[in-house]
């Protein structure tokens, strides 16, 4: 017989405190996401919102996160819970700062491992090394699948806990990781779904995901939920590696202006999966997102880099109806720190303390970007990496949003550490020098605004480039103007452009690029960032991007 978990009484949410413990059949499910290898605590607070007591519009800022810290919160929140599980909805790797991506993320699968995580979607992160070494990091081992050497400071024994990969399968239609998860707490089964964005293919590295494809979210999420069902789940949770955005970003309870990816997921799935555990935007919040034919279904995210951890209570009621609390909790350090986890990542700091505090030059004027959308640290990288290719004829240069990873403030006197640039620019790319006539270049521009996001996926341009576009136009006809030292572009022109290979290989669906002429190669990103600053370098404050016409 299965067992009826106490019914769970819908409780006014605190914003600086977990909730209350109730009944010892109430399910405890504990969340994260896109940690990111964010191992040490962070220098810059965060602000968030919530509903305490006695703050003004519900707004807090604190030092948030830390991997000891993170481990401390967990373990406090676990007790006095009979049934509690630990979840990730992805990118808990790469996009890492150098303690952790120097040595290949070892350092935060062994603290995630540490801190009792049990299972985990796959994130596009995940896949930027290659799936090889995605397989390693599951399995553990020293077996090397790229130019890094692993196991370089100690032996990497790997997860303990399980990868999810639902959508990612091969050829023959197998998946790399398994689907999903199944877990008794008592006489209530759980089954778990995990997944990445069906995207993953355009926004990781082409060759990390060669021969693999990734299949539409809510049909496999509802043909594998239909399974769990058939096999006796009574309860499904999805563990996804997509999202959405709120306003204000970091939410404790609340979900103010939910948009986003996840939206027509969450549309489409079925009634069987109640729960769903994002991630993937980076944004935190607590939504409950009413379905189609009554009822409502649960979606939470806990933001980013262990900031904070969504603590979810599932109960049936005598109905045998499902029903939901969560709150995100802030991880502030009152907990504490995991000592094990404390002394891991000191081991690490240590070794890369030597690497990352060697100051490599100085930057003289603001890096807050203000209200442009090329932002000083975009115009740095593309400056940097067209520098480095002039000896191969390049004359533009562009850096994808998302390859610019972070924001750093240099000391007072402007120099800057190697480990601010490598947390910069922590992927290791290549640079590629592509040949491109003007109206291909056109076209490069156009491919920006094809996912019909108004600067979603920009490329920022070197100094000399300039080009503004109306969002209000349709797509296709966007760019209004496209200039090179003031000159409008010749469509039959040829120009040699540089871009990393992951734009290179057509990442982010820059197709154009994929199809141009390789005429050229210009080393990694990061020499030839270190290269440009060494010496000292001045901000550009001028904007090369312009939105015109009306929103």
């Amino acid at each position: 017989m299965i067992r009826r978990l106490a019914p769970l009484s819908l409780l006014a949410l605190s914003a600086c405190a977990t909730l209350p413990t109730t009944s010892s059949g109430e399910l405890q499910i504990l969340a994260i996401n896109d940690f990111h290898g964010n191992l040490e605590v962070p220098a810059q607070p965060t602000t968030w919102y919530g509903t305490p007591a006695n703050v003004p519009s519900g707004q807090q800022s604190a030092i948030l996160g830390g991997a000891a810290r993170l481990g401390a919160q967990l373990a406090s929140m676990r007790e006095g819970h009979a049934s509690s599980i630990t979840v990730a909805a992805g990118d808990l790797i790469s996009a890492s700062p150098l303690i952790s991506s120097y040595y290949l993320d070892e350092p935060s699968i062994a603290a995630l491992s540490q801190m009792g995580l049990d299972l985990a979607a796959v994130g596009n992160h995940e896949f930027d090394r290659g799936t090889a070494e995605l397989t390693r990091l599951q399995q553990g081992g020293c077996g090397q699948n790229t130019p890094k050497q692993p196991c370089a400071l100690e032996p990497f024994s790997g997860a303990s806990f399980q990868y999810l990969a639902a959508n990612v399968l091969d050829e023959a239609g197998n998946t790399l990781f398994p689907g999903t998860a199944v877990k008794q707490f008592g006489d209530v089964t759980v089954g778990f779904i995990g997944m990445t964005l069906k995207e993953t293919a355009q926004v990781s590295s082409p060759a990390g995901t060669a021969g693999w494809r990734f299949a539409e979210e809510a049909e496999t999420a509802n043909r594998l939920a239909g399974e769990l069902q058939a096999e006796g789940a009574d309860l499904i949770v999805l563990l996804l590696h997509q999202g959405g955005a709120v306003d204000g970003m970091f939410r404790a309870d609340d979900c103010p202006g939910l948009d986003g990816a996840v939206v027509p997921i969450m549309e489409r799935l079925s009634p069987a999966i109640p729960l769903v555990v994002s991630g993937h935007t980076h944004n935190a919040y607590v939504c409950r997102v009413p379905q189609a034919g009554g009822g409502e279904r649960l979606l939470t995210s806990a933001g980013r880099y262990g900031n904070f951890v969504t603590d979810i209570r599932a109960a049936r009621d005598d109905n045998g109806r499902w029903t939901f609390n969560a709150l995100n909790v802030p991880v502030t350090g009152a907990a504490g720190e995991q000592q094990g986890i404390a002394a891991l990542v000191s081991r690490y700091a240590a070794a890369t303390s030597g690497v990352s505090n060697r100051v490599v030059g100085q930057i003289a004027g603001s890096l807050e970007r203000g209200t442009q959308i090329d932002g000083p640290l975009g115009r740095l990288v593309a400056d940097a990496q067209l520098a480095a290719t002039r000896a191969q004829g390049a004359r533009i240069a562009f850096i994808n949003q998302g390859g610019v990873r972070t924001t750093f403030t240099p000391a007072a006197d402007g120099s800057v550490t190697f480990g601010q640039l490598y947390a910069l620019q922590p992927f290791g790319n290549t640079l590629e020098v592509v040949e491109l006539s003007g109206a291909d270049l056109l076209r490069l521009l156009e491919e920006q605004f094809q996912v019909g996001q108004d600067g979603g996926t920009m490329l920022f341009p070197s100094r000399g480039f300039a080009f503004a576009f109306d969002p209000s136009r349709p797509v296709g006809s966007r760019i209004t103007s496209a200039t090179l030292d003031g000159q409008p572009l010749a469509p039959g022109g040829t120009y040699r452009v540089t871009v990393n290979n992951f734009l290179a290989s057509g990442g982010d669906g820059f197709t154009v690029l994929k199809g141009g002429t390789n005429v050229g190669h210009g080393g990694v990103d990061l020499d030839a960032l270190v290269a440009f600053i060494t010496g000292g370098v001045s901000v550009d404050p001028a904007a090369r991007i312009t939105r015109v016409g009306a929103l």
